[in-house]
């Protein structure tokens, strides 16, 4: 009988560089982009701190909206699983590389502070504020019925103050 395993990843840290949209040959969207995690120790009686850099993968629809919503220095919460990938490098050699593959993503910078990053490099003062993205959808008229042809999707503008968070 086989025993279960479990696989997840949880971070909270920075957004290092504008995330990259690509699609697969079969129309996928995968969004990559690293973020950078701070962490402190103490040696030898002095603290200290380390930055790790994480590779992050997303799929589809959430791959999009890190596309569209992230940039440099976003302060992001991520939730997936750790993947190991390996290929032969151009030269025959063995290339591997670990990676979180998402499946939840919530912005935790202001929209704010998020035009203060691009202008301060300091990333550490940034307010840990939980922030939903703003989705508007256009509501669909009686007379602009689309047709199976019409590949457009109707979208409704949707008033914040109706929203439940």
């Amino acid at each position: 009988m086989a025993t279960r395993s479990w696989n997840k990843a949880e971070l909270i840290g920075n957004v290092t560089r504008d995330p990259e949209v690509r699609f697969t040959p079969s129309g996928a969207a995968v969004c990559t982009f690293s973020i950078a995690t701070n962490r402190t120790f103490t040696s030898d009686g002095e603290r200290k701190e380390e930055v790790d850099f994480h590779r992050i993968v997303a799929w589809n629809k959430l791959a999009e909206l890190c596309g569209q919503l992230l940039k440099k220095g976003t302060r992001v919460f991520v939730s997936g699983r750790l993947q190991n990938r390996s290929w032969e490098g151009t030269e025959g050699q063995q290339r591997n590389v670990t990676e979180i593959v998402i499946d939840d993503m919530i912005i935790l910078t202001s929209k704010a502070s998020t035009s203060e990053v691009a202008e301060d490099s300091s990333l550490s003062d940034l307010p840990v504020e939980k922030t939903e993205p703003k989705i508007s959808i256009k509501k669909e008229k009686p007379e602009e019925k689309t047709t199976a042809a019409d590949s457009t999707t109707p979208q409704e503008i949707v008033n914040d103050d109706d929203l439940p968070f």
